[in-house]
């Protein structure tokens, strides 16, 4: 019996962050996940959403956290780089309350993605367990199509709202939002 050779299988080499950071600009959204770089699904609408919240939630949080746009990159304790859609990180939960000058390192403390329609549910899933697990208090789901916001207190205790239910969270005690108006763009 003749022995088969088989070819050998080749494995790709991991992206590394200084190489991630090299990327052009393409006008795409990235993160670094399994040491690759990852185009994550985001639309003039998506953005649009985004930056009405990040508008509503400005006023409230001005004098105790930042609030960062979809460009920021937060590293996970799974080596990957996350960047959320819209990002609220406490001062307080800062080193010294300042900024680091590139990545974070650690999940936001309320991490929020808008959720397109092509996004791949498995994925969402297994980002929002990276989130708690490099220190996320709070992570929302975003569905425009739906009109509808997910709140995880956990990777596994959620709460479902929909357009005519209001939008609150300990975390920012002042904030209330009717679920409906978090996606008027018009």
């Amino acid at each position: 019996m003749a022995k088969v050779l088989e070819k050998p299988t080749r494995r790709k080499r991991k992206m590394t962050e200084a190489e991630f950071m090299r990327l052009p600009d393409d006008g795409r959204k990235y993160e670094l996940v399994d040491g690759e770089a990852k185009e994550v699904p985001a639309s003039v609408k998506h953005d649009v959403i985004g930056a009405n919240l990040i508008v509503r939630l400005g006023g409230i949080v001005r004098q105790v956290a930042y609030l960062a746009s979809s460009q920021a990159g937060f590293r996970m304790n799974s080596g990957n780089i996350r960047a959320p859609d819209v990002s609220v990180i406490f001062k307080q939960s800062l080193p010294e309350g300042k900024l680091p000058d590139g990545f974070g390192d650690r999940a936001p403390d309320l991490a929020i993605e808008i959720v397109s329609p092509n996004e791949d549910m498995p994925d969402l899933m297994r980002k929002i367990g990276e989130y708690f697990e490099s220190g996320a208090k709070q992570v929302w789901l975003l569905f425009p199509e739906r009109k509808r916001v997910i709140v995880y207190d956990s990777p596994f205790e959620q709460t479902v709202l929909n357009e005519n239910d209001t939008l609150t969270t300990p975390l920012i005690p002042e904030f209330r939002a009717r679920v409906g108006d978090l996606f008027e763009v018009e």
